[in-house]
């Protein structure tokens, strides 16, 4: 049963890809990589759905005794006031209370259980989408989450060493287009030139960015974008010329030019920056 929930706690998976032609973006966990590690320390398929806690404060009483694993932003987990470790698996007696703590560093930590939260799915995903509004509510005081059945026998690793994220300036890959013609290059080359401010603006949906306005190129001053699709990583330019990069819960349309798009596997390191944190955007090739 969950007793706290900390400033947001929900529960994700991998999301619902294939069906952006309904308008159904994938959501799924924010950082996917430390969501599959913790499936895969408890023995779950990786994409079971687990716990996303954003900055700690999650505390849930285990009724019937738990196998689990906290991964992703490190912070201290605390069973029944005892610390116990991070990224390794843990045994909760039944009646014990669990408790993470706000991390040191990242945004989001990820509580797996054996068996795994088997909330009812929508459209194939057991995923909270907080912008659609599909999938469970996001989590709540009293709230009691049914765990499966475990399969098979956990791994016999038992302990993941895993850097932490980076508390310091935060360098992605990103690929320039499709619209990167619709601004100057002297703002084009300010975006991979600028470090960018996190905003405290910043959610599931999006990390809004603080930084110098980029400004549009001859022609396209006062143009219009019809909406075009968006992807998750899609670093958009709203009319006041500043960025923000789309993340889990992202729009499957946006009508602002898309300057350029985050490498699909950086975008997991994005779930983990924190507003004042500094954002660099490198141009590689495809």
């Amino acid at each position: 049963m969950v007793e706290a929930t900390g400033p947001q706690a929900t529960v994700q998976d991998a999301g619902r890809p294939g069906y952006s032609d309904l308008g159904v973006g994938v959501s799924g966990a924010a950082d996917r990589a430390a969501a599959r590690l913790g499936n895969r320390l408890v023995g779950n398929p990786e994409d079971a759905a687990v716990l996303e806690a954003t900055f700690g404060g999650l505390a849930v009483r285990v009724r019937g005794g738990a196998t689990v694993a906290v991964t992703g932003a490190p912070c201290e987990v605390v069973v029944d006031g005892r610390p116990v470790g991070h990224h390794c698996r843990v045994r909760v007696p039944a009646g014990a209370r669990l408790r993470l703590d706000a991390p040191a560093a990242g945004v989001r930590s990820y509580l797996a259980v054996r068996g795994s939260i088997a909330v009812d799915p929508v459209l194939g995903s057991r995923s909270t989408d907080v912008l659609a509004g599909l999938g469970p509510a996001a989590l709540s005081v009293g709230d009691v989450l049914p765990v499966g059945a475990a399969r098979g026998v956990p791994p016999a690793t038992d302990l993941a060493p895993v850097a932490s994220p980076p508390a310091g300036d935060v360098s992605v890959r990103v690929v320039l287009g499709p619209r990167h013609d619709w601004f100057t290059a002297d703002a084009v080359q300010a975006l991979l030139r600028t470090p960018w401010t996190v905003s405290r603006d910043s959610n599931r949906v999006g990390m809004r960015l603080d930084g110098p306005a980029m400004e549009r190129a001859a022609g396209f001053a006062d143009a219009e974008l019809p909406s075009e699709g968006v992807v998750r990583g899609s670093l958009q330019i709203a009319a006041s010329g500043r960025p923000t990069v789309f993340l889990a819960d992202h729009p499957v349309t946006g009508g602002y030019p898309v300057a350029a798009v985050v490498l699909d596997a950086d975008t997991d390191l994005l779930a983990q920056v924190r507003a004042g944190q500094r954002l660099r955007f490198r141009a590689v090739g495809v």
